[in-house]
C-alpha cells in the first residue's frame, strides 16, 4: 500500500479497533438481562461471551499471516462488513443459540479488523507521525475494554440488551466511507491451504485456555490446570511451516519485547480493573453509580495522556517514552499493594490514575516500536501477535485475580497479593522495553541478488575505448560507502 500521508484512515481504523475492544467488555453487563429474557441458566450465557473470545483468539494468527499476502484495503472492508452485519444478527437474535453463533462471526472478523488496523495505521502517515498514529490506536483499543462496563450499563438500562450490538452500525458504516475514500485499491487473495489446519490447532488451545480461566474463576482455581489440555496442540502448531513467521518474530530481540511488554501492560490494567469494583462495593459499600465512578479515573487518564505518549514517542524516542509509561505504571500498581478498608474512593481513584498515565504514555509508543522494528513483509503478522497479545492480557488479568483472591477466602490480603503480582508484571514490562533492541536486521527478509548489468547498459558506468582482443579481468567493484 502506497503511503497516503493521511490521518483518516488512521481515525476510521481506531474507532472500529474501540468498538471491537469494546464488544469483548461490554456484553458482561448484560448478561443478566439475557439470562432473563432468554429463560436460561447462568452457565449458558457464559458462552455469549466465550463464542466472541474462541475464534478471535484462534484467527487472530492466521488471519495475520493471510494479511501479509493480500490488499489490506480489501481485508478491512471485508472484515467491517461482516463485522457490522454479524453485530445486526446478535441484536436481532430469538434465542441463545442464535446469540452465540452471532457472536462467534462477530469474533471471526473481529480478529481480522485487529490484524490489519495496525499494518494501515502505521503506513497511512509519514515516520515523523508514527508515535501519534500508533497512541491513538493504542489507547483507544484499551479504553474500549475499560469502558464496556460502565457503557454497557448505561446503554442496558437505557435501550435494553440488543443495542449493545446495534451502536457498532453506524460505525462500521462510517469507518468503511472513510476507508473506501483514502485507501487505495487492492485486490483480495484467498487464504492458503494451511488457514483452516492452523486456526483449529489455535482454537483447539484457546477452548482449552478460555475454559480453565472461567471455571477457575466460578468454581476453583484448580481448574487451571485444564489450561495444559492446549499444550500438545501448540507444540504441533509450532512445528509447521506455517508458524515461521512467528517464530521469527518472537525469537527477535526487536520484536519480542515490545510484544510482551503489551501483554503485560493488559494484564496489569485489566486485573486493577477486575478488583476495584469489588474492593468499593463490598468493602467500602458504594453504590454501583459510585463504583463507576470511581473507576472512570483509569480510561479518562488513559485518553488524556494516549496523544502526549504519542507526541513524545515522536520527538523524544518510542522506547524511552514507552519505557516510561511502564514504570509509572509499575508505580501505580505498587501504590495500590498496601490497600486498607480505611481507604476512601478518591484514594483508589487516584492510584488508577496513576496506572492511566503510565499506560497512555506507553501504548502508542510500545507498538510504534514494534511496527517500526520489523519489515514490511511481517507487518501483517506483527500486528496480528500484538492484538492476540492484548487480548490474552486482558483475559489473564481477572483469571489471575480470581485465583489469588479465591486462595486467601476473598479477603484484603489476596487483594494486597494480586495488586502484588501486578506490579511485578509491570516491572517485567519495564524490562521486555529496556532490553529490547532497534534493528531490524535479524528478521528482514533476505535481498535477492541484483543480476549485473550487461556491458555498456549500466548508465553510471564509464565507457571503455573498444579494443581488439583484449580479456575482460576481474576487477574490484567501486566503493559506494555502503557495507557489503
Amino acid at each position: 500500500m502506497t503511503q497516503r500521508n493521511t490521518w483518516w484512515p488512521v481515525i476510521g481504523g481506531s474507532l472500529v479497533v474501540f468498538m471491537a475492544t469494546l464488544d469483548t467488555s461490554i456484553v458482561a453487563v448484560a448478561l443478566p438481562a439475557i439470562e432473563r429474557d432468554f429463560g436460561i441458566r447462568t452457565s449458558a450465557t457464559e458462552w455469549v461471551v466465550l463464542g466472541y473470545l474462541l475464534p478471535l483468539i484462534a484467527l487472530t494468527l492466521p488471519a495475520g499471516r493471510w494479511l501479509d499476502r493480500t490488499g489490506p484495503r480489501a481485508a478491512l472492508l471485508l472484515a467491517i462488513a461482516g463485522f457490522t452485519l454479524s453485530s445486526l444478527a446478535a441484536g436481532l437474535a430469538p434465542g441463545i443459540g442464535y446469540l452465540v453463533g452471532a457472536r462467534a462471526v462477530q469474533g471471526a472478523f473481529a480478529a481480522i479488523l485487529f490484524a490489519v488496523i495496525p499494518s494501515i495505521t502505521i503506513r497511512a502517515v509519514g515516520p515523523e507521525q508514527a508515535g501519534r498514529a500508533s497512541s491513538l490506536f493504542m489507547t483507544l483499543g484499551p479504553l474500549g475494554a475499560v469502558s464496556g462496563p460502565p457503557l454497557g450499563g448505561l446503554i442496558v438500562q437505557a435501550w435494553g440488551w440488543p443495542w449493545i450490538f446495534y451502536i457498532n452500525l453506524p460505525v462500521g458504516v462510517l469507518v468503511a466511507v472513510i476507508m473506501l475514500a483514502s485507501l487505495p485499491s487492492d485486490a483480495l487473495r484467498r487464504p492458503d491451504r494451511t488457514f483452516l489446519t492452523e486456526t483449529a490447532l489455535l482454537g483447539t488451545a484457546a477452548v482449552a485456555l478460555l475454559l480453565a480461566l472461567s471455571l477457575s474463576a466460578s468454581h476453583s482455581p484448580r481448574w487451571l490446570a485444564l489450561a495444559l489440555a492446549g499444550v500438545p496442540t501448540l507444540l504441533v502448531w509450532w512445528r509447521t511451516k506455517t508458524s515461521e513467521s512467528v517464530r521469527a518474530l518472537l525469537r527477535a530481540r526487536t520484536a519480542a519485547g515490545p510484544v510482551q511488554a503489551i501483554m503485560l501492560n493488559a494484564l496489569v490494567i485489566s486485573l486493577a480493573e477486575f478488583l476495584a469494583p469489588f474492593y468499593l462495593q463490598r468493602t467500602l459499600h458504594l453504590s454501583p453509580v459510585a463504583t463507576a465512578t470511581a473507576i472512570l479515573a483509569m480510561p479518562v487518564v488513559l485518553v488524556a495522556f494516549g496523544p502526549l505518549g504519542g507526541l513524545l514517542g515522536d520527538r523524544w524516542g518510542m522506547a524511552r517514552t514507552a519505557g516510561a509509561g511502564a514504570a509509572i505504571m509499575t508505580v501505580g500498581a505498587l501504590l495500590l499493594v498496601p490497600v486498607d478498608a480505611g481507604w476512601h474512593a478518591a484514594d483508589l481513584s487516584w492510584r488508577l490514575a496513576v496506572i492511566g498515565v503510565g499506560t497512555g504514555l506507553f501504548a502508542g509508543p510500545s507498538f510504534a516500536m514494534l511496527m517500526s522494528n520489523v519489515p514490511a513483509h511481517l507487518h501483517g503478522t506483527a500486528g496480528a501477535a500484538q492484538s492476540l497479545a492484548r487480548q490474552l492480557g486482558f483475559s489473564l488479568g481477572p483469571a489471575l485475580a480470581t485465583t489469588v483472591w479465591a486462595l486467601s477466602d476473598y479477603t484484603l490480603n489476596g487483594m494486597r497479593t494480586a495488586f502484588a503480582l501486578a506490579t511485578i508484571a509491570s516491572a517485567a514490562a519495564v524490562l521486555c522495553i529496556a532490553t529490547t533492541r532497534t534493528s531490524p536486521q535479524t528478521i528482514t527478509k533476505p535481498r535477492p541478488a541484483q543480476p549485473p548489468h550487461p556491458p555498456g547498459t549500466d548508465p553510471h558506468e564509464p565507457r571503455a575505448e573498444p579494443r581488439a582482443a583484449v580479456r575482460a579481468e576481474p576487477q574490484a567493484e567501486p566503493r559506494t560507502g555502503g557495507s557489503r
